[in-house]
């Protein structure tokens, strides 16, 4: 089914219109009210089986209702030297967090303690967040949300810009400002990389990497002090 924007310009469909707005919509609400159908799986694993719900969700929808291949979400090849930028992306980004995160102490700015909750979780859950966070966020931003928005307006730029921005504010919410500001350092560098190599298994590897600095080794340190 299509949309047409006017008389002599292109047609743009509505399954993208329809998918953006729930690709995008749905993750600046926290997906609260999904959270809520699991509401009898406990506090923590109801908000995670509402976004592993909604990225199945998002996966069914491009290839059964757009009728597309995941490879239009960016999902391709991933060669050595993309491992490579991957590694030097996420130095990149935790260096810029441990600058930023200093800035905030003396700012005395601090994440709330939903996010700091995080930190004393078993193990295991923390690895399991290091690997479902990263996969969500850069299917829904750079994947999806990139490169719809790309098609839709023309611009990968434009495409770029409107993904980061809410990509850092999506984490505001939960965070506060402090996590907000992490995550936009996080999210220009995902997406200038995404934007470079258009390769989703290159941002979800880096965030995955940048993840886990700061929900494995971070607590194991501090756990040795």
């Amino acid at each position: 089914m299509n949309a047409v924007t006017g008389q002599g310009t292109r047609r743009i469909p509505v399954t993208i219109l329809i998918g953006l707005a729930i690709a995008l919509g749905l993750p600046l609400c926290h997906l609260a009210g999904l959270a809520r159908v699991f509401a009898g799986l406990g506090r923590f694993w109801s908000g995670e089986a509402a976004w592993l719900t909604f990225l199945a969700f998002i996966l069914a929808y491009v290839c059964f209702v757009e009728r597309r291949p995941l490879s239009s979400l960016g999902f391709r090849s991933f060669s050595p030297g993309e491992m490579a930028l991957a590694v030097l992306a996420a130095i990149l980004i935790v260096g810029g967090d441990i600058g930023i995160s200093a800035i905030e102490t003396m700012l005395h700015l601090k994440v709330t303690s939903q996010v700091s909750e995080l930190f004393v979780l078993p193990f295991w859950l923390r690895v399991f967040l290091v690997v479902r966070a990263p996969i969500v966020e850069e299917v829904v931003f750079r994947g999806y949300g990139f490169e719809r928005l790309a098609q839709l307006t023309g611009s990968p730029l434009a495409a770029a810009s409107v993904t980061f921005a809410l990509f850092a504010f999506a984490h505001y919410p939960g965070g506060g400002l402090a996590l907000a500001l992490v995550a936009a350092w996080g999210g220009l560098i995902l997406t200038l990389l995404y934007l470079w190599r258009r390769n989703l298994w290159v941002t979800i590897t880096a965030h995955c990497l940048t993840d886990a600095v700061g929900l494995l080794v971070v607590p194991a340190l501090s756990a040795h002090h």
